[in-house]
């Protein structure tokens, strides 16, 4: 019955402590992303995309799949530094369902001084895949 107890007593925060690790976990990599984004490095800042046919990036000319596919579509948008920006995120919220998927919303902002400035709204579908939370879905618009 003590055994019950504690289990009902502690379990709670212990899931609690693995969610509040995983939004930390969340948030560094899209630091790192932007980090990555604002050295020019298109590919590392996909690195933190899932490598699979299945990933899906939707945007304002539709959809994209696969990873390969969405690099090429990175890279045809975003051909050279003066359109690349710096990009800055502002996280509205960020849900962990189950410690193996997360829900991300936000902001984007990429600062162009010759080009424009950009910017809009992005959910993410974030999942975790041996350790590391990738994006499998990403809706920006």
């Amino acid at each position: 019955m003590k055994t019950l107890l504690y289990c009902l007593l502690f379990l709670p925060a212990l899931l609690f402590a693995q969610t509040n690790k995983d939004e930390s976990d969340i948030k560094s990599v899209l630091n790192t992303q932007i980090t990555l984004w604002n050295a020019g490095d298109v590919k590392g800042f996909m690195e933190y995309y899932e490598k699979s046919p299945n990933l899906k990036f939707i945007g304002k000319s539709g959809v994209v799949s696969g990873w390969e596919a969405t690099l090429a579509r990175y890279l045809k948008s975003y051909p050279n530094r003066e359109t690349m920006g710096t990009l800055d995120f502002d996280i509205q919220e960020i849900d962990v369902t189950a410690g193996k998927t997360a829900w991300v919303l936000g902001k984007w902002h990429l600062t162009r001084p010759t080009v424009g400035d950009a910017g809009g709204y992005f959910t993410l579908l974030m999942k975790k895949v041996k350790g590391k939370w990738l994006v499998v879905r990403d809706h920006t618009s």
